[in-house]
């Protein structure tokens, strides 16, 4: 790509930002002086880097309504400590009552993931994906076509990473004090339409008992 493509290219968000700032502006006059005021979100979205599922225009939500954090097929690792900051603000000071962790099929992490192809650094992060296939390869290997296979793995990874919300500390002191609830949800990129996988959690007695904390 040349230098003038190239900067075409970086024009057309700048020129996009000045027509979305124009149009919110003409629909309501006050809307960023509103938007600066705060946020208090009833969601947190964990969801995938893929650049296909951007979490308000899927929802219909506007800005403010969802607070989101995202990474490569939409993982819980207990040591991300960017993650588990995102988590913790969200619960405890912007006090969402929702925490939902939204795959989507086609997903190219869990693709790769399915594989012994060596992809780079990127590999430390599947091997949780090949944990998850690990814990469910008797049933993943009986999908013959492997593109259902790999949506199988994709719902299966969601309800793992539901399950990885549950055994925080965040999540289970947030339970003791009030209402929150962990969802899972699988995105269509073909048809555009949410799967809720039925994935809810809303006490630690849902968890095995050696990942329930004493309070």
């Amino acid at each position: 790509m040349d230098n003038t493509l190239m900067l075409d290219s970086y024009k057309k968000l700048i020129d996009g930002n000045r027509r979305f700032s124009l149009s919110k502006k003409f629909e309501d006059p006050e809307y960023f002086k509103k938007l600066s005021l705060g946020q208090k979100p009833d969601y947190l979205w964990i969801g995938c880097s893929d650049s296909r599922v951007p979490a308000n225009e899927v929802t219909s939500t506007e800005s403010g309504e969802i607070f989101v954090h995202r990474n490569i097929a939409n993982l819980v690792v207990h040591t991300d400590a960017n993650l588990l900051s995102v988590l913790e603000y969200a619960v405890n000071v912007l006090k969402v009552k929702h925490v939902i962790v939204c795959g989507h099929y086609g997903c190219g992490g869990v693709r790769a993931a399915m594989g012994n192809t060596m992809h780079g650094f990127v590999d430390n992060w599947l091997r949780n994906i090949k944990d998850v296939y690990h814990k469910y390869e008797t049933e993943l290997d009986a999908i013959q076509d492997l593109d259902k296979r790999a949506d199988r793995l994709t719902e299966l990874n969601v309800v793992e990473q539901v399950r990885n919300l549950a055994k925080t500390v965040i999540v289970q002191k947030a339970w003791k004090e009030r209402a929150l609830h962990l969802h899972g949800w699988v995105y269509g990129i073909n048809n555009g339409l949410i799967t809720d996988l039925s994935v809810i959690h809303d006490e630690k007695e849902d968890i095995e008992p050696i990942y329930r904390f004493e309070m």
